[in-house]
């Protein structure tokens, strides 16, 4: 008798198993993962629990970061699950956090309420790189200032990514390389963090351009 529970016990396990594991491929492909502010939270304070139960406080902030400096550090090498050392570029950050979440709004650059990527891009380029683009994807793809290539395996970040996604527009749309395969893009959910290894992206990649090296 107690056999034939565990057996029982062990078939609805994996029969739910195999219908979370259906359900959520069918939401990956249809909706790109991104990293929310929720997810992070909670991500930080596990982390943060995890850490205070192994090591005690000691004073590692040797760079002699501002606290939203740090703020930005900590966020963002749990959101791309790097090393906190990889989070050097703080203006970049800086500028990413206050827009994560907007919506997508077509032609629009307004913090909070509308948000286009191409404007976007190039209102960030011209802040944090000193660097001035159209404000149109193609615009930027033209752009005399700027490297393409096609690799993938040779994106470092800050690196611009292009996108297609209809026959009409070769270069429809673009994002940003962060770091481990994460990207900053604008889709119908808003300007939020993805995941670059997903087919959403994947599917419509181009190709990426870097800022030539000044003289």
């Amino acid at each position: 008798m107690k056999n034939l529970n565990y057996n029982h016990i062990a078939c609805c396990v994996l029969l739910g198993l195999a219908l979370v594991s259906c359900n959520s491929k069918k939401y990956i492909k249809e909706i790109p993962y991104n990293f929310s502010s929720d997810s992070y939270a909670d991500s930080a304070n596990g982390t943060k629990a995890n850490v205070d139960k192994q090591y005690s406080n000691v004073d590692d902030n040797i760079e002699k970061l501002s606290d939203d400096e740090l703020r930005i550090k900590e966020k963002y090498s749990i959101i791309m699950e790097v090393m906190p050392k990889e989070v050097t570029n703080y203006k970049l950050y800086s500028y990413i956090d206050r827009w994560i979440g907007t919506p997508y709004k077509k032609q629009s650059l307004e913090e909070n309420k509308g948000v286009d990527c191409s404007y976007f891009v190039q209102s960030l380029y011209s802040d944090v790189y000193g660097e001035t683009f159209q404000k149109t994807p193609d615009g930027i793809f033209r752009s005399k200032a700027i490297q393409l290539f096609t690799g993938r395996t040779f994106l470092k970040e800050g690196d611009i990514l292009f996108f297609r996604y209809d026959k009409t527009h070769p270069i429809s749309d673009v994002g940003i390389y962060l770091h481990n395969d994460r990207v900053l893009a604008c889709t119908a959910t808003g300007l939020n963090i993805y995941d670059f290894n997903d087919e959403y992206f994947q599917l419509r990649y181009v190709a990426a351009g870097r800022l030539k090296p000044k003289n």
